[in-house]
């Protein structure tokens, strides 16, 4: 190690070496034992049905007038 360290930095990165070796060994372990889980859905989401139904609200003239105004608004730029 280089002169200007001092024993306890020297300490430090040595702990941090061992300390991501058993992190990196511990999460091999726990990837082999449970596995990715890509073969398995993820139980927590509901399955899903299909598309969702068509819904509709029946408009009032006015309404209608309305949106039929707004069309001709929007066609016109």
């Amino acid at each position: 190690m280089p002169e200007h360290l001092s024993y306890f930095q020297q300490i430090g990165v040595a702990f941090l070496a061992a300390a991501t070796v058993v992190w990196v060994v511990g999460l091999v372990r726990l990837v082999r034992h449970v596995g990715w889980g890509a073969e398995q859905p993820l139980a927590s989401l509901p399955v899903q049905g299909g598309p969702p139904a068509q819904e509709s609200v029946p408009l009032t003239p006015d309404e209608r007038d309305a949106f039929a105004g707004l069309v001709r608004q929007f066609s016109r730029r």
